[in-house]
């Protein structure tokens, strides 16, 4: 029989092999699916980009979709297990078969544990960072720092323009994200090379506004959003909802008959 000490559990054998299991044990990293995020706030602004770039950052067998990509700044207020922090998410349309969606080379968190979560489950390439985003008057703005570099700078106008879900996603199905994992045994052996997918589920949107954007990179080596350069900023999507982070699946297997 496990053990309780100071209010924990120790765990099983079989606790430990099953899934949602995180270290360290008594106060675990990473939250299980699923969990929600309440009333996050998100800035989303599409840019026209070299169809080379897309096509170089994509992870073979992805074929990039068209030459729209984008970031989506978010203020997420509340959160389970993360609490208040700030997210941007890099994305690319893309397609493997006859399955649509959106890879995202890039994304930076303020959350150590959504770094966590993000790599070690979906395969996200998650990094730390600054994102931001504020109201400056009647001018929205949206940035994403990392090494005290502004690397990522979108604004669109205040609350102009009112749309619905319908047109939530314009140019690609963003709800749809595809990832590169990559994990390895602690001898160098690779033990997962997949891509995954994820869908965000049960969205309830609040309010949604769109508008004219700008959008503006610099270049760091450790955050190369520039690889995307913005040949003709498109539109700004400011809106705000609830919404759902559920179990995904495998799409591809890089490993599957190798061993």
């Amino acid at each position: 029989m496990a053990r309780t000490r100071y209010g924990v559990t120790r765990p099983t054998e079989e606790d430990i092999r099953r899934g949602g299991f995180s270290t360290p044990w008594d106060a675990p990293m990473v939250p299980p699916f699923p969990f929600e995020f309440r009333n996050a706030e998100v800035l989303t602004v599409y840019w026209r980009t070299d169809p080379e770039a897309m096509a170089f950052l994509l992870p073979p067998p992805l074929e990039p979709v068209g030459d729209v990509v984008c970031v989506h700044i978010y203020r997420m207020t509340d959160t389970d297990w993360l609490g208040p922090y700030a997210e941007a998410n890099v994305m690319i349309a893309a397609r493997l078969g006859d399955r649509d969606g959106a890879y995202s080379p890039y994304l930076v968190l303020s959350s150590d544990i959504g770094v966590a979560h993000g790599r070690e489950v979906h395969g996200q390439p998650k990094k730390l960072g600054q994102p931001s985003l504020e109201p400056r008057g009647d001018l929205l703005v949206g940035q994403v720092a990392r090494n005290g570099i502004d690397v990522i700078t979108a604004t669109m106008p205040y609350k102009q323009a009112r749309i619905d879900a319908a047109d939530l996603a314009p140019h690609f199905d963003f709800a749809t994200n595809l990832n590169l994992k990559a994990v390895d045994h602690v001898d160098g052996r690779p033990a997962i090379r997949q891509l995954t997918s994820r869908k965000l589920a049960q969205l309830r949107l609040h309010e949604a506004w769109t508008g004219p954007a700008t959008v503006e990179l610099r270049a760091n080596a450790q955050l190369p959003v520039f690889r995307l350069p913005v040949l003709e900023p498109l539109q700004g999507i400011h809106w705000r909802a609830d919404f759902t982070l559920v179990p995904g699946e495998i799409i591809h297997d890089y490993l599957e008959g190798t061993g």
